[in-house]
């Protein structure tokens, strides 16, 4: 009786040992299950931009939309670069040409090219110096009457060198805040009433890597700054105005080969991360209408990626220690 007393204790206890043995293996794996999910979407947001960009790349890319905006097209800063660029990307697709910059002859020069090379479109230049001050009632006078469907707020400008915020003149830095800042805010201003008019339009602001996906730029402050103004516009604005038909865009290129960016940075060529202007337009123009910000060129998104996964201590001095060793060449 006493030997079947204790082997049936002895069970119990085994039973209770168990239950508490499996209910401190459910804690913990609801732990670990809790642990990989936060895991999960830690990465699946640094995966994120490359993400997008193979799905918008490969998934939604359908260039034929671009008409639906309008029959017309409206480049700032396009002489050069990837405003250049940008303008004949658009007008392969058959979309007429606005372009606005300051230089009268190389808008002419640039007009005439396009002219040969695409004789079904129509083209209209304005002259604009978006760095002096005035209205901009010249550009106002020059929309008028045009079904402008889209507009790429591409015109920017940088230091002339890098320098540290004390040593940046009053001159240099109103230019910056006026072409970078006022312009894009003014181009805008003056076209979306008449897309929020037509229930439709697209506006496409160029804003940098300095200002997005890296946490600073050292002695290029301002610059970086008036860049991360044109992301904030634009994220608002595409919140706003999505009800009403206009997608409003903010795209984040990093390096591009221009001739701007080789006046700032050790790059005289196109390579695997830096493309040429007409490279990088033409993933932009892919991207026109698709989300809310991208980086349309996909090695700037795998950088992104990468950049997502360093400490922004690490990433604030490999800034600088680029900046001062312009400062230093320059």
């Amino acid at each position: 009786m006493s030997k079947s007393h204790d082997h049936t204790k002895s069970a119990n206890k085994n039973r209770k040992k168990q239950k508490r043995n499996r209910k401190k293996n459910m804690q913990t794996t609801w732990h670990l299950h809790v642990v990989s999910f936060i895991g999960f979407l830690s990465l699946l947001r640094l995966l994120y931009p490359l993400l997008k960009w193979f799905i918008t790349r490969f998934v939604l890319t359908d260039p034929r939309r671009l008409k639906r905006y309008g029959s017309w097209a409206m480049v700032t800063g396009a002489t050069d670069g990837i405003g250049r660029a940008f303008a004949h990307e658009l007008a392969k697709h058959g979309l007429n040409l606005i372009l606005v910059s300051r230089n009268p002859s190389k808008l002419a020069s640039v007009s005439d090219d396009f002219r040969q090379e695409f004789p079904q479109i129509k083209i209209k230049i304005i002259p604009f110096d978006f760095s002096s001050e005035g209205g901009y009632g010249a550009i106002e006078e020059g929309i008028k009457g045009l079904e402008v469907g889209i507009l790429i707020n591409n015109v920017g400008i940088t230091y002339p060198r890098a320098m540290f915020f004390h040593e940046v003149d009053q001159l240099t830095w109103t230019k910056i805040i006026r072409v970078n800042l006022e312009a894009t805010t003014w181009v805008t201003r003056s076209l979306i009433g008449p897309m929020l008019h037509r229930r439709r339009g697209a506006i496409i602001n160029i804003s940098s890597g300095a200002a997005v996906v890296v946490p600073s730029h050292p002695l290029y402050a301002i610059y970086a700054a008036t860049k991360a103004y044109v992301d904030k516009l634009s994220r608002s604005l595409h919140v706003e105005y999505k009800h009403f038909g206009i997608h409003v865009q903010c795209q984040v290129p990093l390096y591009v080969a221009t001739r701007m960016v080789s006046e700032v940075a050790d790059i005289d060529k196109p390579s695997f991360f830096v493309p040429s202007p007409e490279v990088y337009a033409k993933a932009a123009v892919e991207q026109i209408g698709i989300g809310s910000r991208c980086s349309p060129f996909w090695a700037h998104s795998l950088q992104w990626f990468l950049a997502g996964l360093l400490p922004k201590n690490l990433l604030d001095t490999w800034r600088l220690s680029i900046g001062l060793r312009r400062r230093n060449l320059s």
